[in-house]
């Protein structure tokens, strides 16, 4: 099983707004992808920005080309995104999951 972990930050003002387009855009997204087999969001709140993760567990690389594009080491953004996040850092993290 592989992990992918994606991070992004927003203005703690926007951050209630892009959970909620996280969870209504986003995690289906990710969850209705053949391949995935879980898919969560961890929120850190930092004075005026708060921090964004997507864990996101897969069956295959295959399986995230899939959701991702043929370049699996790129991030994937939203149009909606340039609403909220402060930066768009170009690149995830995979991990072999393995407990």
């Amino acid at each position: 099983m592989i992990a992918r972990l994606w991070h992004g930050t927003t203005p703690a003002a926007k951050a209630d707004a892009y959970l909620a387009f996280l969870r209504e855009r986003a995690l289906p997204d990710y969850r209705a992808t053949p391949g995935n087999l879980a898919a969560y969001i961890l929120r850190r709140d930092e004075g005026a920005v708060t921090h964004f993760i997507t864990l996101t567990h897969w069956e295959s690389l295959e399986a995230i080309a899939a959701f991702a594009g043929s370049d699996i080491a790129r991030a994937k953004y939203y149009p909606e995104d340039v609403e909220f996040l402060l930066e768009f850092e170009p690149t995830v993290q995979h991990y072999t999951l393995i407990d």
